[in-house]
């Protein structure tokens, strides 16, 4: 039974429960801060989830990358995949994945930490979750020092009284892409789930029905995406076929939207953080949707890029053909640039 540790309200904890209930794979739930099995390695960086798996020794290893984790998962246990079988629609599915991953994440964090409401519900209730008998007393510690602790990192997801706008226009833009894309089928996928519905599911847990901000933006402009989040909590009881997948003829139309946004906004974010950190830069300073963007330069977003790059490089010329044919006018072509490695 495979062990995974993390917490209810950690984004990319969520991302792997609902993949793993859709996949049938047995596991085991070791909620954060309520104890732990003896026996078990810690990661290298202190990240959730924790996903323990072996290695080729047969050594048990503590792994965090819920990308690469997703990936080893498809070769050690077999059926129900979430990774297309067409190339061309695989790239696409990784590439929204690591949007999801890389780019919600930023309203997630911005909206529950930049208003009143969100910091203070969040603040109260996450510090149960590590210990759910605590007194009022350590609670109430706790809640101070979390809430200062997570509002001093603000600056991680670019969240600044400059971006503050641009970041809640993203989440409101691509709710009305994602609520379109929606009509078309129930998955971004089509008739099932890829890995890129699991990484979009796992940031809207908390966007679209936790943190009270977000919840009433979702609630105003995409009630369909609401209840899509509820829908992908258990999907053990789907039944996937091949022919379930997107078809790659049609599917430029129907990812247009959701394409188009993540040429906006995700895009610029990340070439201009992958320059700075090629150029040993402190700070990434960029536009964004016209507006001014600034944050601190991350070493693992350049390495999205270079991945993602790698991804597209690898794929044979008719894959990269009908993926360039998709991309086109969106601005995500633009990330596919060698010349940025």
């Amino acid at each position: 039974m495979l062990q995974i540790k993390g917490v209810p309200g950690s984004p990319y904890t969520r991302k792997m429960l609902s993949l793993l209930r859709y996949r049938h794979i047995p596991y085991s739930f070791i909620q954060h801060g309520l104890g732990q099995p003896a026996g078990l390695p810690k990661p290298k960086v202190d990240l959730l989830p924790v996903v323990y798996l072996e290695d080729e020794n047969g050594e048990l290893k503590a792994t965090i990358d819920t990308t690469f984790i997703i990936r080893r998962l498809e070769s050690v246990y077999a059926g129900r995949s979430v990774i297309p079988a067409d190339s061309a629609l695989r790239f696409l599915d990784y590439l929204i994945e690591d949007y999801g991953d890389e780019w919600l994440t930023r309203p997630m964090f911005h909206i529950r930490w930049h208003y009143e409401a969100d910091a203070k519900m969040a603040s109260e209730v996450l510090p149960y979750w590590g210990g759910i008998t605590a007194s009022d007393e350590e609670i109430a510690a706790k809640t101070a020092a979390f809430r200062k602790r997570q509002e001093d990192r603000l600056y991680v997801v670019g969240s600044n009284d400059t971006t503050a706008a641009v970041i809640e226009e993203s989440y409101r833009r691509f709710l009305e892409s994602f609520n379109t894309l929606l009509k078309t089928a129930p998955y971004v996928m089509g008739e099932r789930p890829g890995a890129s519905d699991f990484a979009i599911y796992g940031q809207l847990t908390q966007l679209a029905q936790f943190d009270p901000t977000a919840v009433a933006m979702t609630l105003a402009h995409a009630p369909r995406v609401y209840a899509w989040v509820s829908a992908m909590d258990d999907l053990s009881g789907l039944e996937p076929a091949d022919s379930h997948w997107r078809d790659l003829d049609h599917a430029g139309a129907a990812l247009e939207g959701i394409l188009k946004e993540m040429g906006r906004t995700y895009v610029p974010v990340m070439l201009a953080n992958h320059a700075a950190a090629l150029a040993g830069e402190a700070q990434v300073h960029t536009t964004v949707a016209g507006k001014p963007w600034q944050h601190a330069t991350f070493k693992y977003h350049a390495h999205c890029v270079h991945w993602i790059q790698q991804e597209y490089k690898a794929l044979a010329a008719n894959a990269k053909a009908a993926v360039d044919d998709v991309l086109a006018g969106t601005g995500c072509e633009k990330l596919l640039d060698s010349s940025t490695q």
